[in-house]
């Protein structure tokens, strides 16, 4: 089955959204990503900066788009590499500029080569340089050398720029809605990912290691059609799972510890991001499984508050509320349930926020408040539901018996008229369905 990308039309009206919100006589200029160096002269594998991305599909480095409104030969200028057949047999196909033009839609397309020759010629005269200020050094640098050009020859009537605008105000806000398009290839995404977290749990053994339940993720991802991960995956099994971020990935599965894998693949670009805990042996012990459904239940209470009209905090706010209840319930935390939450006494379990924006990036763009106050959720906005409890090895505050215990529990949402569509619920996730899944998964292999 073919891997679903963003259809050509959609990167013209995103171009076109992003010019009508330009000031009058003015230009946007967007560079490429560079090409990222591993080891001496191996490269990482390629992946397109997301800005450019969304505004082009172009997948080549070494280029520069120029989006100029009301240009009469032609808004959308891309910059990039000739056709060279000599590299192209070590390096593989380029668009070249016809190809810039008939598949990527370009207006004009020119030589990046000739990039320092024509491009001031584009910005001349124009009042305002919309540009992603800060996040390329080498690329702020080569603007200004295009501006003091332009300004070198102000007594010949040469016009500078006279303000400059960072794009990414615009362009993220643009990012932030996600179309009917975008939300089909992230449900793409989300599905070969869940078909990963499935294998892995049906490979899960003792005495294998981290890396084999990577392995299998790997090896879904790349049947799916995936190129790559959409971050580095965690595998973390033990007391590991108490690290956020851990990426080693090396350590045994042993029988009476949980495995938690944070793990999710990229489709067209398009990030996935799913979480889930399970144990090595299959079976839960009381503890793990009290802890388990706590964070289950503060994800459900998430779910129950997500929808248009809702802001941003409320997903957050319910998880805090139901995880402390149940730390109470469970005796790890004492006292008054309105003055735990209101001393944040959850967070010493808790202690991260319950998602994030997803999209073109695993923590996608897009301002979580606006005007100070909790940005109102609206449809088209995706965004991942994660809580987790993480409680310590060396906790002293709490018996032997709930130390090393981490569970998280995290699926991607889209926000729709009536409330949210969870795009990664083909994994299981209740203690009964992942038991059974596992049980099920070493009948068929003994």
């Amino acid at each position: 089955m073919p891997v679903i990308h963003i259809p050509k039309a959609e990167y013209a009206r995103r171009r076109k959204a992003l010019m009508a919100q330009m000031e009058p006589n003015s230009i946007a200029i967007l560079p490429a990503a560079a090409v990222a160096i591993r080891n001496r002269d191996v490269e990482h594998v390629y992946r397109q900066d997301s800005d450019f991305q969304y505004l082009s599909g172009f997948p080549e480095p070494e280029a520069v788009i120029a989006l100029i409104p009301g240009r009469e030969h032609g808004e959308y200028v891309l910059f990039c590499r000739e056709r060279n057949p000599e590299r192209e047999l070590w390096d593989g196909l380029r668009a070249g500029q016809e190809g810039a033009i008939r598949d990527f839609g370009a207006d004009d397309a020119f030589p990046i080569t000739d990039i320092d020759d024509i491009l001031p010629g584009l910005i001349e005269g124009r009042d305002r340089v919309y540009s992603a200020m800060g996040s390329n050094a080498e690329f702020d640098r080569h603007l200004m050398e295009w501006i003091n050009l332009i300004r070198s020859k102000a007594g010949m009537g040469s016009q500078p720029p006279n303000e400059f605008v960072a794009l990414d105000h615009l362009l993220h806000d643009l990012r932030l809605y996600k179309s009917a398009a975008e939300v089909k290839v992230m449900r793409e995404a989300a599905a070969i990912s869940a078909r990963a977290h499935v294998r892995a749990m049906q490979a899960c053994r003792a005495g294998l290691h981290e890396y084999s339940l990577e392995a299998e993720l790997d090896y879904e991802f790349r049947k799916g059609g995936a190129r790559m991960p959409a971050y580095g995956s965690i595998v973390a099994a033990g007391r590991n799972s108490c690290i956020l971020h851990y990426q080693e990935n090396n350590a045994p599965l042993k029988d009476g510890d949980l495995v938690l894998i944070d793990a999710g693949c990229e489709i067209d670009c398009y990030a996935s991001d799913i979480t889930r805990t399970f144990p090595v042996s299959g079976r839960f012990s009381p503890e793990q499984k009290a802890i388990y459904e706590l964070v289950l239940k503060a994800q459900e209470a998430a779910f129950a508050v997500i929808a248009p009209g809702k802001h941003w905090n409320h997903a957050h706010e319910a998880t805090v509320q139901v995880i402390t209840q149940g730390l109470v319930e469970l005796g790890l935390l004492k006292g008054k349930l309105e003055e735990l939450i209101e001393s944040e006494a959850y967070r010493a379990f808790y202690m991260h926020r319950a998602g994030h924006w997803l999209g073109l990036d695993v923590h996608d763009v897009g301002e979580y408040k606006v005007g100070g106050q909790w940005r109102v959720l609206e449809a088209g906005m995706a965004l991942t539901v994660e809580p987790g409890i993480y409680i310590a090895p060396d906790n002293q505050n709490v018996a032997k018996k709930w130390r090393g215990i981490g569970v998280r529990i995290e699926d991607d949402v889209v926000v729709t008229k009536q409330g949210c569509e969870i795009l990664t619920s083909g994994v299981p996730k209740t203690v009964a369905e992942i038991e059974a899944l596992m049980a099920a998964a070493r009948s068929e292999a003994a």
